[in-house]
C-alpha cells in the first residue's frame, strides 16, 4: 500500500526540524483529502500555518481560541449543513495535548455530546511546546518541564478512554513513526458518521530533548516498549492494530529504559519511577489482553 502522491502542505513551514507534529498533519491530509476544512486552536499548528493572511496548506482551515475547538467544528458543520454541503466536507479539529486534555476538553466533551459528525485529533507531545515546554495534563510522570523542574506529580491522562466513555463510534491511537497504520485510522474514520477522536503520540525534538533527526526512532520505541499501544476502538469493538499486536509477548517489548534514556526530559525520573512505569505497562497490557478475549 502507498501513500498518495498528492501533497496539501506547501514546502518552507515554520516548524522546527524533526517536528512529528508536521509529518503526522502532512499524512492526516492525504487521507482526508481536498474536500476538508481544519479547525485549529493556538498551537505549534497554527505556527506552521503561518502568519495572518498566508496559509501553508492546500485545504480552508480556521483558526480559533485555545478552549473553542470542539464547539468550533460543531459551527462549521451546522454552516454546512445549512448549506447542504455536509455530506461532502470533512470537518476536523486538529489540536495540540494542550488544547484537548486540558483547555479545550469542555468544548470536545460538548460537541461529541451533541453528536458532531467530525474528527478530532490530538497531535499529544506531552507539554504545551509551542510556549515553552510547560507541563500538561498529558505529561508523564517525573518529566522535566519548565513549570515541573523537578519532574511532573501525578498521571497522564488517558484522552482515548474519556473520549470512548462518551460513547462515540470510533476511537483510535496512533503515532507518526507507522504512518500506513495513521493514514488508515484517518481514511476509516472520514468514512463513519458521528464523532470520531484520534489521540497521536507526537515526540517533539526540543521539548523531549532529543537529536531532530531520531524522531521516528523515538516513537517506535514509544510502541516497542508498550508504552504507547496502537489500537481502534469501532462500534465498540476493540482492535489491536498490526504494529502492536506482537507487544501481546511481553518478552517482544524493549525495556522501558531504552525509552526513557533516550530523551532529555526523563533526566530527573528515580528508579522508583521506572518501576512504575513498568507497572502501568504491565497493567495497561493486561487490560488489552481482557478486551481481546472478550470480542
Amino acid at each position: 500500500m502507498d501513500l498518495p502522491e498528492e501533497e496539501f502542505i506547501y514546502p518552507g513551514t515554520r516548524a522546527c526540524a524533526g517536528c512529528s507534529m508536521a509529518l503526522i498533519y502532512r499524512i492526516a491530509l492525504k487521507a482526508l483529502g481536498s474536500n476538508t476544512i481544519i479547525t485549529v486552536p493556538a498551537s505549534c499548528l497554527t505556527v506552521l500555518h503561518g502568519m495572518q493572511g498566508f496559509c501553508t496548506t492546500k485545504v480552508s482551515v480556521l483558526h480559533t481560541p485555545f478552549a473553542t475547538t470542539g464547539a468550533s467544528a460543531s459551527g462549521i458543520l451546522a454552516s454546512l449543513e445549512d448549506k447542504g454541503l455536509a455530506e461532502d466536507i470533512n470537518v476536523v479539529a486538529f489540536a495540540g495535548d494542550g488544547g484537548t486534555v486540558d483547555i479545550g476538553i469542555q468544548a470536545l466533551s460538548g460537541a461529541v455530546e451533541r453528536g458532531t459528525d467530525f474528527i478530532f485529533a490530538c497531535y499529544d507531545n506531552e507539554a504545551y511546546m509551542n510556549t515553552g515546554v510547560q507541563r500538561s495534563g498529558s505529561t508523564p510522570p517525573g518529566v522535566f518541564t519548565t513549570t515541573t523542574p523537578g519532574g511532573k506529580t501525578g498521571y497522564k491522562k488517558n484522552m482515548a478512554k474519556i473520549l470512548e466513555a462518551h460513547g462515540i463510534p470510533y476511537v483510535a491511537t496512533a503515532i507518526s513513526s507507522y504512518p500506513l497504520d495513521l493514514y488508515e485510522k484517518f481514511q476509516t474514520a472520514k468514512e463513519i458518521y458521528g464523532p470520531k477522536y484520534i489521540h497521536i503520540l507526537a515526540p517533539c525534538p526540543p521539548g523531549w530533548g532529543y537529536d531532530p533527526k531520531d524522531s521516528i526512532e523515538i516513537g517506535r520505541l514509544a510502541v516497542q516498549t508498550g508504552f504507547w499501544p496502537l489500537y481502534e476502538v469501532n462500534e465498540g469493538k476493540f482492535i489491536l492494530s498490526k504494529d502492536s499486536k506482537r507487544f501481546l509477548d511481553a518478552s517482544k517489548r524493549k525495556p522501558i529504559e531504552d525509552y526513557i534514556k533516550s530523551q532529555k526530559r526523563f533526566k530527573n525520573v528515580k528508579t522508583e519511577e521506572i518501576v512504575q512505569y513498568k507497572d502501568y505497562i504491565k497493567a495497561l497490557w493486561a487490560e488489552i489482553e481482557q478486551r481481546i478475549e472478550k470480542e
